[in-house]
This record gives structure tokens, sequence and C-alpha cells, in this order.
């Protein structure tokens, strides 16, 4: 199995947990994390190697979905130190990537605790890929943080590192 994570973040939470699951993930294979816009920026133009059997996608829930321009701009104003993720999005890459049909994929966000909204980055994903023809192994998943820039909830770590585990059991991607 070779797994390729890739995830949006903005200060740090999403990149936390997409590490923790790739650490779950690669008790049971071989797996690269990747962040969006490096990915996207790099020599392939963000093409999911042919070798990849699972696609791990997440990012914050931003405005009930994926994060956009716009809210992306404005995390970046909160965040005197800068964010993580500052150039192309997950929303975006979504919209230009090329799939294998029927690639095994899995989609994860981070998402406020109180006051708990609607929406969700990791259902959106999971539909975008769904129309690309990718096949999901399991639910979209939200992982909690206390606020925007608040860090995780207690035991969200290690939740994401058994939620890996599970992606890279040999039942789902074997």
């Amino acid at each position: 199995m070779s797994a390729l994570v890739v995830y949006e973040s903005m200060f740090g939470s999403t990149k936390a947990i997409a590490e923790a699951i790739a650490e779950g993930i690669g008790e049971s294979g071989v797996v690269e994390v990747v962040e969006v816009g490096a990915f996207a920026a790099g020599a392939d133009g963000g093409a999911v190697p042919a070798e990849v059997t699972l696609l791990v996608v997440g990012g914050p829930t931003h405005a009930f979905s994926m994060s956009r321009e716009s809210t992306r701009e404005d995390a970046a104003k909160e965040a005197p130190a800068g964010v993580i993720s500052t150039g192309k999005g997950l929303r975006e890459w979504l919209e230009d990537v090329e799939l294998a049909d029927g690639l095994r994929f899995a989609a994860f966000d981070t998402k406020v605790l109180k006051p708990n909204l609607p929406g969700s980055a990791a259902k959106a994903a999971d539909k975008r890929l769904r129309q690309h023809g990718a096949r999901p192994v399991t639910k979209p998943h939200s992982f909690k943080v206390h606020g925007k820039s608040d860090g995780l909830v207690d035991g969200e770590l290690e939740a994401a590192r058994e939620w890996g585990r599970s992606l890279g059991a040999p039942a789902l991607v074997g």
C-alpha cells in the first residue's frame, strides 16, 4: 500500500492531525504527507502518483465548507506569525486534480468544538472526490479544535492516529 495525505492548514491543527493520521497509516504501509499548496506548486503540478492506493485529504472548515481564497486571507490577517498554507487551497486543488478512476480515499477536517456550526470541509471534499470517480473507504471525519488558533481538543491526535490505523487496515486497502 502507498498512501498520500494532502492537507491544508492555517494555524497548525490540521497539519498536526494530518501527521497523526499518517503515523497510523504508516503502520500498514508507505505514506507521504504533503501540504496542498506546496504539492500543487511542485514539478508534477499536484498530480497524484500512479502508485498511490489511498488518498487522504483534509483541511479546516471555513464558512461551513472548504476554505476559499477570501477565508484564507482572513485567517492570515489573524495570524501574526503567518499561516502554514499560503498557496493553492484544497478546494482549488480538488477542482483541478485528475484521479485514477476508483482510487480509494478518505476525507477529514478540523472544526471548532463550540459553537457547533453546520457544514464540513470533509463532506465537501468527499463530494468532490466522488465526482472525480474516486471511491470512499469511510465516511468523512471531523476532528475538533477549541477555536481558530486555540489548538486541538484533548485526545484528537490519538483519535487521528487511530483513524489512520483503520484506514491502513489491510481489509480496506487490499
